[in-house]
């Protein structure tokens, strides 16, 4: 029997013991409690510790954080049980349940960013969590979608999900009936006034429209559609003016009319009543909408006196600089159209001119945009009267302001920077401005290489490059002509001849410039970074990069070849754009290989080999070439193709030749009758190669009826006109004639010596030691 001092003791170890589990130390607390038992075992406060610490082990440990974290106000347990849901996976359902009308029902939490993180976990990990809240709000619309909506924007997004989504429903009647009230219920959020501030009906409105507009744009009324219009205003955050952007599309896209006279009464109205809000609204939502809508709103915007009425209150002396950008934003987007473009180059550009030389802020690059964008008019502008206006804007203004704002610590000033120079940088002059300005090119690939650049504005400076880069297109001959036939219609015979400065030379110039700036280098830095459309415009710049064989090796330096190999392969979509990625990837892949070593490139050791890379060069063999609104088919793809395999087949590696044979001999075989006297030369050439190996030997020595075939065809060859073709066939004739099996071919035919004997009475000597 224990004595009253060890009584005592186990009694109070047995106490903390059960706060030690209940502060989640239970090795601990296991610990106390065995010392207190054999102390004490009979004693009946240890054995009531005993029995609580086993019902405490019986509960779900996210039940335990969350209890901790809704009534005792511990945002450390907070933090644990978001912890645990986002490593656990899918949690048990009773106890998902639970914890969700656990932390729902308090009203007091103090951390609510945190209370919304947990609830969209349960969320997010339980499907017995989501019919938990789907029984809620079919109990209660009204009543639960309140409790959840103000818990925070994750939540709320949960209710859109969750009316979403038939599994959380046992009927189908029921998720629909739902789904409709919710919808109204965050349209009743966004007319709250002052409510929607952050965005989060918006964000609900949104997502439902996105999955079910069909059946909920009837919903929307004129006065629910002018609040989505009115969190288009230029001034709200980022978000907030995309979920409206996409709720404003979908709605205008299924309303048809309706949307879009809602859309003509709300710009007017806004601006009639005068007052600097309303004109900043009205000139915010022109400015969104004109990409959505854009018959509808040039319509609207070259409604007779509007535009001429819109210069006095931009000028006056008392403006507004947010009215001021609002309307450089609305001009903007206006540019999309040609008419509007018109109506601008005629009545703003002086004060375009302005804005970019004085004003402070964002507007002088916003300006500069607009002037950029006035810049690819080809068409002269006229007066009212027919007179031809001069213009007021040339490269020579605008390329200077374009590069001083890249230069701006201001990020939406590196960001209309960029815009301008992708729209000027069309243009041959300012081509030349920007490549010979060394600094400009280095800022441009430090924008690229940035530890987090923004995608939009990578998009820009990779477009700026590619028109620095980019070579006219090749015509055919019919081409030519059609082009000087549309410049004679026009009056305009200069307009049928290229600018000097887009002729080959000048533009191999400007790539040897990007080449020294570091672009490719760049490009590697970012490559995993890159969306689908910035890896098809890379790619592009690449095949005009390796266009000039003096940079190939260069450019192989600075990894490009590996490059263009990880980006053929990532390539996986089937659009046109896809297909033409992928195969300028591979023909810049093979001009690179045409002139450089590939064991240099691709080292036998490395990663990855170099018979991955055998595979994208066969396919500008095989695949038709995807841009096909060029006219016929060019051929130097596959004449590229041809000389990049050549090269490979020279390598030490047995295995690079025998993979090439296996994956595309009947392919090259197709090529050796080519009508293409180029072609068919460099099909021969790559076939005398294939004669290193046992496997290019054997085709044509295995006295198969597939092997005289192809030795009649070699000797054919041996008898063209062109040298450098008799120079191959007469190499692969060399190389099999030590075998019985082609000599017997040889005998077969009608001409076969007399062939021969030709090669040995050439002019060219290294056609007679061929022959010899």
């Amino acid at each position: 029997m224990p004595n009253k001092e060890d009584e005592s003791r186990a009694i109070s170890l047995a106490a903390q013991a059960v706060e030690l589990v209940a502060s989640d130390r239970a090795e601990d607390g296991s610990r106390a409690l065995r010392e207190a038992a054999s102390l004490a075992p009979d004693n009946p406060k240890v054995k009531a510790a005993f029995l609580k610490i086993q019902s405490e082990d019986s509960i779900h440990i996210l039940q335990k954080l969350c209890g901790r974290f809704v009534l005792d106000q511990d945002e450390q347990a907070g933090k644990e049980a978001l912890s645990y849901l986002d490593r656990s996976g899918e949690v048990p359902g009773n106890i998902a349940q639970e914890c969700l009308e656990l932390v729902i029902k308090e009203r007091h939490i103090k951390t609510r960013d945190l209370e919304d993180e947990i609830v969209t976990g349960l969320l997010r990990e339980s499907m017995a969590a989501k019919s938990a809240l789907a029984k809620r709000l079919l109990n209660g619309t009204t009543a639960a979608f309140m409790e959840i909506y103000d818990i925070g924007d994750r939540s709320a997004n949960s209710i859109a999900e969750i009316a979403l989504t038939p599994s959380a429903w046992s009927k189908e009647s029921d998720r629909e009936k739902c789904e409709e009230d919710v919808f109204q219920l965050f349209l009743a959020k966004l007319l709250e006034v002052g409510h929607d501030h952050d965005g989060r009906a918006l964000k609900g409105i949104a997502r439902l429209l996105a999955a079910d507009a069909g059946k909920l744009y009837p919903i929307i009324d004129e006065e629910t559609f002018d609040a989505i219009l009115c969190s288009l205003d230029y001034r709200q955050p980022a978000e907030v003016r995309s979920q409206a952007t996409l709720a404003t599309a979908k709605y205008l896209e299924l309303s048809g009319g309706k949307g879009q006279s809602f859309v003509c009464r709300f710009i007017p109205s806004r601006i009639t009543k005068g007052h600097s809000e309303d004109i900043v609204l009205a000139f915010s939502v022109a400015a969104a909408v004109f990409p959505i809508i854009p018959v509808q709103a040039a319509a609207l915007f070259l409604v007779e006196g509007f535009v001429p009425s819109l210069l006095p209150l931009l000028e006056k002396k008392n403006k507004s600089e947010k009215v001021e950008q609002a309307a450089l934003n609305m001009l903007s987007a206006a540019c999309i159209d040609n008419a509007c473009r018109d109506a601008i180059a005629k009545h703003f550009v002086d004060w375009l001119r302005n804005v970019m030389d004085t004003a402070k802020d964002d507007r002088p690059g916003l300006a500069a945009v607009i002037l950029a964008k006035l810049l690819q008019q080809s068409a002269p502008v006229k007066d009212v009267g027919g007179k031809e206006l001069p213009r007021n804007i040339t490269v020579d203004d605008l390329v200077p302001m374009l590069k001083k704002l890249l230069a701006d610590p201001n990020e939406a000033q590196k960001q209309s920077s960029i815009e301008g120079l992708a729209y000027s940088s069309i243009q041959p002059k300012a081509k030349e401005a920007l490549i010979h300005d060394r600094v400009f090119l280095a800022r441009l690939m430090d924008l690229l290489k940035a530890s987090k650049p923004e995608p939009t504005l990578v998009f820009g400076v990779l477009t700026v490059i590619d028109h620095l880069s980019r070579y006219l297109p090749v015509l055919s001959e019919e081409q030519k002509r059609m082009n000087q036939l549309k410049a004679y219609a026009n009056a305009s015979k200069s307009a049928a001849e290229p600018d000097p400065l887009e002729e080959d030379a000048a533009v191999s110039g400007r790539c040897k410039a990007i080449v020294d700036a570091g672009a490719v280098s760049a490009f590697v830095a970012i490559a995993t970074r890159l969306s689908p459309a910035a890896t098809a415009i890379v790619v592009n710049i690449m095949l005009s990069l390796t266009r000039t064989q003096s940079l190939r090796g260069t450019i192989a330096q600075q990894g490009g070849a590996r490059f263009l190999l990880l980006r053929y392969t990532a390539i996986a979509g089937t659009s046109d754009i896809d297909k033409q990625a992928r195969h300028s990837a591979a023909q810049a892949l093979a001009r690179i290989l045409i002139s450089v070593d590939p064991t240099l490139v691709f080292p036998t050791s490395g990663s990855p080999p170099l018979t991955s890379t055998i595979r994208p060069i066969l396919s500008l063999l095989t695949d038709s070439q995807p841009n096909i609104s060029e006219g016929p088919r060019n051929l130097l793809d596959s004449f590229e193709a041809l000389l990049a395999l050549t090269n490979l087949a020279s390598t030490p590696s047995s295995e690079v030749t025998d993979l090439i044979i296996r994956q595309g001999f009947p392919t090259v075989e197709d090529l050796l009758l080519s009508n293409n006297a180029m072609i068919q030369r460099a099909a021969t050439e790559l076939v005398c190669n294939f004669m290193t190996s046992p496997a290019g030997i054997e085709l044509f020595a295995d006295e198969t009826p597939a092997a005289d075939r192809r030795m009649h065809i070699l000797l054919a060859l041996a008898d063209v006109d062109d040298p450098a073709t008799r120079r191959a066939a007469g190499g692969a004739l060399a190389a099999l004639t030590c075998f019985e099996g082609p000599g017997k071919a040889i005998l077969k035919r009608e001409r076969g010596v007399e062939i021969l004997l030709g090669l040995c009475e050439d002019e060219d000597e290294g056609i007679v030691h061929r022959g010899l």
